[in-house]
């Protein structure tokens, strides 16, 4: 396996606060508190032996100095970026020196307060939003319609995709929609939002907080945990969200570069992966992945999820703590909650009917074609 500096960290604790519609009784400062401690307590860990801070929430707009601040005001590194970003951003302060022991974390609540409107994070202001009234579900259905064109992929496909996802959500007590079980008939069944999205294709809007801590690889082995190795990463960004068309000839591969980096990175290939936490905000953006990333051929990825591939018995499961789609997706924190899943499925720390046996590799991504981004993310339970 090809050595790269990414391979000298690990990440040793991951937490998620609680996660619902709505958060009664809860400011975003405390819930980023209850993230920040949970995430310490879960790599065994206290403030003091942190030196590297990404810490935000959405609404009070609190930024990684502040969050330095939350933690004892001790002299740290800090960090910028959300999600897999902020995890590859962090790997590489501590591959570099710049500090050993990294916290990132998130939160969100009461940002979604207009109910007869999407939530605010669907329609920014810019000239494609607020003069004809597209939004993300909007953005990505046209991404979708155009594969269905060109490669004739069922609506039964992306029926089949919501249901998988779904329904691990309803057998994840930590899920916002546990207990409601989705089968594909109920998908479309569902209305529907943006052609050829029913509502049941279409990600949650929830509030929650999450944190994950990495450290060295050598400081890893000194801890009472089990450590996860960051195998290989990077991003592929082609504009800014939701303000460039989504044209599928320009997005529709986003996320294949930096999903080809992360295999020569880490030396494996999907063949080698055992598991998928990759971004679900729409049941076909996952379709579009499988393709993108190389688990099936262009135009085929139709066929390979209505073959059971990503059901969590199948070869390649996929969200398996229920995704977007009924896990969580709560302001920012929804991006870092992907590597959180993926961390907690290697380790095991999940329902034992959402386990997937013997796991010893997982890809993580965020965004996605009509976001005109993909963060892609390989971790490994050996270190290379």
């Amino acid at each position: 396996m090809p050595r790269n500096p990414l391979h000298e960290v690990a990440i040793v604790g991951v937490y998620n606060t609680p996660q619902a519609k709505q958060l009664t009784g809860w400011t975003e400062p405390a819930l980023l508190v209850d993230a920040m401690r949970g995430g310490l307590a879960n790599a065994g860990l206290g403030p003091k032996d942190v030196d590297g801070v990404n810490a935000h929430s959405w609404v009070w707009r609190m930024s990684s100095r502040e969050g330095a601040h939350l933690l004892g005001k001790q002299p740290c590194w800090t960090g910028q970026e959300p999600g897999i970003g902020g995890v590859l951003e962090a790997a590489a302060a501590i591959a570099t020196g710049q500090c050993h022991t990294v916290l990132i974390a998130a939160a969100q609540c009461g940002e979604y307060t207009d109910h007869a409107s999407t939530v605010s994070w669907t329609r920014p202001t810019n000239e494609f939003v607020e003069c004809w009234g597209l939004y993300t579900a909007a953005e990505f259905a046209l991404i979708a319609q155009r594969h269905m064109h060109l490669y004739g992929t069922p609506q039964e496909a992306l029926a089949e995709v919501a249901a998988a996802i779904r329904s691990n959500g309803a057998r994840n007590p930590e899920a916002v929609m546990f207990g409601k079980e989705v089968s594909p008939e109920t998908v479309l069944q569902s209305r529907m939002v943006a052609s050829p999205f029913h509502l049941l294709d279409c990600c949650i809007n929830s509030e929650g907080g999450c944190a994950l801590v990495m450290t060295t690889a050598e400081r890893a082995r000194d801890l009472d945990v089990v450590p996860v190795y960051v195998l290989g990463g990077t991003t592929d960004r082609q504009g800014m969200s939701y303000v460039t068309a989504p044209v599928w000839d320009d997005y529709g591969l986003v996320g294949r570069r930096a999903a080809q980096t992360c295999f020569a990175q880490s030396g494996l290939a999907p063949r080698d992966v055992d598991v998928l936490e990759i971004y679900d905000p729409f049941s076909f953006e996952v379709i579009r992945q499988l393709e993108a990333y190389g688990f099936c051929e262009e135009g085929e990825g139709g066929d390979y999820v209505l073959e059971g591939n990503v059901r969590i018995d199948g070869p390649t499961p996929v969200a398996t703590n229920g995704g977007l789609l009924s896990f969580s997706h709560a302001g920012l924190a929804q991006l870092l909650q992907k590597p959180i899943a993926a961390v907690q499925q290697l380790r095991g720390d999940v329902p034992a009917e959402l386990k997937v046996p013997e796991a010893k590799v997982a890809m993580t991504s965020n965004g996605g074609a009509g976001a005109l981004f993909c963060d892609v993310m390989l971790l490994g339970l050996e270190r290379p």
